[in-house]
């Protein structure tokens, strides 16, 4: 699984097939063939993994004559692996609350933030059994570009985990960011949620453990 960001320079074939088709849109095996200068056979199997991570998808194309194509594309999952300037603009708002209103400030903007996103959000979980929920959340935490997977434990609790972190940058230096991602998660799924993991303390993932025998009201505090 790809978690770094992807710069200009690829540093394996997985990562050139992603540059590739996010520079072009679109691609075929034969065209992936052509600019990385391998068989159709080491294409598809790079194509495979990219598929099984959920990083790429593919569309098949009725040709007038002959087999169909396929056309292959980078999913909404592997954009969040290409760089952006949403961490430099919440840095310069955080810095700028901070400089005027301290880390109060900063805490009661998120906490705002937090508040606004989880009843925004509240439709999208609404109706749903605490297993379809963990799943709709961990759609919604990958959709922002935490890369998030679930599994169900014997127990009949569930763990969450992220293998990036959207924000990483911006945490370090406002842990706040960090602090709220629970409290939203718990206020979302219904049930408490206690982060087990945590990459800004060396552990290669986010992980937050989800107990199903343990209901809580959402605080919108």
């Amino acid at each position: 699984m790809i978690t770094h960001q992807l710069g200009k320079t690829p540093d394996s074939t997985h990562d050139a097939v992603l540059l590739y088709l996010k520079k072009e849109g679109e691609m075929t095996v034969q065209a992936l063939c052509d600019v990385l200068g391998i068989t159709a056979m080491a294409v598809r199997r790079h194509l495979q993994v990219l598929q099984n991570d959920g990083l790429i998808e593919s569309r098949m194309v009725r040709q007038s004559r002959g087999r169909p194509n396929y056309q292959y594309k980078l999913t909404a999952k592997a954009e969040s692996l290409f760089p952006s300037g949403f961490q430099n603009l919440a840095m310069d708002l955080l810095d700028a609350v901070y400089e005027t209103s301290g880390h109060k400030g900063v805490m009661d903007l998120l906490t705002a933030r937090n508040r606004k996103r989880m009843l925004r959000l509240k439709d999208r979980v609404d109706n749903k059994d605490l297993r379809q929920r963990v799943e709709e959340v961990s759609k919604i935490f990958s959709e922002d570009g935490y890369m998030t997977e679930w599994e169900e434990l014997t127990d009949g609790d569930f763990f969450i985990y992220q293998q990036h972190c959207a924000l990483h940058d911006v945490a370090k230096q406002y842990k706040q960011v960090c602090a709220l991602e629970p409290q939203l998660m718990q206020n979302l799924l219904g049930v408490k949620v206690t982060r087990e993991k945590y990459i800004m303390k060396d552990d290669p993932v986010c992980g937050y453990l989800v107990h199903h025998n343990d209901a809580c009201e959402p605080d919108l505090a």
